[in-house]
């Protein structure tokens, strides 16, 4: 016989007085039955339970819910009553809910199924997309401040759609993320918060994204843009596994994938007690771990140099370096002096090693004319010098865009892109 499994309970009370008494003949222990979401949440953070089964209704599932299974690798199995539950189940990106009249062999029935599925399998199952998959992933990162990294990744994902390149925009910065409202998208629901929860239950495709996704139109480009996190206390939401998923997805979805980090590349482990406890800059790591080229940003001024220089130390021991591509922007002689690009490239070979590095001119009007308008960098100025070095960088490390008569349809509203 196997082992007992505890269980935290979170039903109606009709579907509650007919399970429970056949629960122990199971084999699983109620541990706890809390009134609602809000209570089970906390009992499954607290006692952190084999089996979390709670009833599709608001009043005892929620998103907060899921995330607190989700991270104490508590498997829940949700009972749906009727469509009404069944359409709560959906919107929480539950895949496979139990109706609420089965009996006890349908829950454990599920269950054995969980044990196999990807959903329920910890961090290690995501490993690196195979060789030759279609899509790639770009991350771009910098330290501390205001490098532009927002900016930055924009204008490269700007760039890239207009080579003919199907490209998408993700905001994975947990801290202040800026995608949405540089490019003047709504972000009541964060895109990337969504595709996460999918990817939790193993319901992300496609279709799904292309649902979920905002689009914005430039002069020369569409881009498919996953908006971040409204609020920084949302960063649970947003875990190394999920990230992890999310991003894969996203190689088969669209053929270029652009993310956006944080700047914190500090790990907490040594202050978590728990091995299985949310990770404050779990996204950023995920994505950089991720991603085939990370593009390291820094400033063009003395203090915007130093932290580069630090932060790059601690870049390199996460990613290898040939996957690094430095970039600096804001390069101006008011803040450097003469020869500012000389004393940058110097700088970099003397204290970090850099010996390949893009500098990118600073251009404020350029960059605030485009907040203004919500539009990238290169639809706003096409002639400016910033633009020109960011188009240069695109097409050597980027892209290898195709001649004008290949290139591929735009994204469609109408139709999912997922390969067939």
């Amino acid at each position: 016989m196997s082992a007992a499994r505890a269980v935290v309970l979170c039903l109606a009370p009709h579907v509650e007085d007919r399970l429970l008494p056949q629960l122990a003949d199971a084999g699983l222990v109620v541990v706890a039955r809390p009134a609602g979401a809000a209570e089970a949440a906390a009992a499954v953070q607290r006692l952190r339970p084999d089996v979390l089964l709670a009833s599709a209704d608001p009043r005892f599932l929620d998103g907060a819910l899921l995330l607190a299974a989700s991270a104490s690798r508590t498997t829940a199995v949700v009972l749906a009553e009727g469509e009404s539950g069944r359409a709560v189940a959906a919107s929480l990106g539950v895949r496979e809910a139990v109706p609420a009249e089965a009996d006890v062999g349908a829950v454990l029935s599920r269950l054995e199924r969980a044990r196999v599925e990807p959903s329920e399998q910890p961090p290690e199952a995501v490993r690196p997309a195979p060789e030759g998959r279609r899509g790639r992933v770009t991350a771009v990162w910098g330290p501390a401040g205001a490098p532009g990294r927002t900016t930055t990744a924009i204008a490269l994902a700007a760039e890239i759609a207009a080579t003919g390149v199907r490209t998408a925009l993700v905001d994975a910065d947990t801290a202040g993320a800026a995608v949405a409202p540089s490019l003047a998208l709504l972000d009541e629901a964060p895109g990337l918060a969504a595709a996460c929860r999918l990817a939790a239950a193993a319901a992300l495709t496609g279709t799904e994204l292309d649902r979920i996704a905002q689009r914005h139109r430039g002069a020369r480009h569409d881009l498919a843009v996953l908006t971040g996190i409204g609020r920084p206390a949302r960063w649970p939401e947003l875990s190394a596994d999920r990230v992890g998923r999310v991003l894969e997805q996203c190689r088969d979805w669209a053929e270029h994938t652009v993310v956006d980090v944080g700047w914190n590349l500090e790990s907490d482990e040594e202050i978590v007690s728990d091995l299985f406890a949310p990770r404050r800059n779990a996204a950023t790591l995920a994505a950089l771990q991720a991603a085939d080229v990370v593009v390291a940003v820094g400033a063009a001024d003395p203090v915007g140099l130093a932290r580069f220089v630090r932060a790059y130390a601690d870049l390199i021991e996460l990613v290898e370096p040939h996957r690094i591509r430095p970039v600096v922007t804001k390069v101006r002689r008011s803040a450097v002096g003469l020869a500012p690009g000389a004393q940058i490239r110097a700088s970099l070979a003397r204290f970090a090693g850099i010996e390949e590095v893009t500098l990118v001119p600073s251009d404020p009007a350029a960059c605030d004319a485009a907040l203004l308008t919500g539009r990238s960098l290169p639809d706003t100025a096409p002639r400016s010098s910033a633009v020109a070095a960011l188009r240069r960088f695109t097409a050597d490390h980027l892209v290898d865009a195709p001649p004008a008569t290949l290139r591929r349809a735009p994204w469609s509203r109408r139709r999912a892109l997922s390969p067939a």
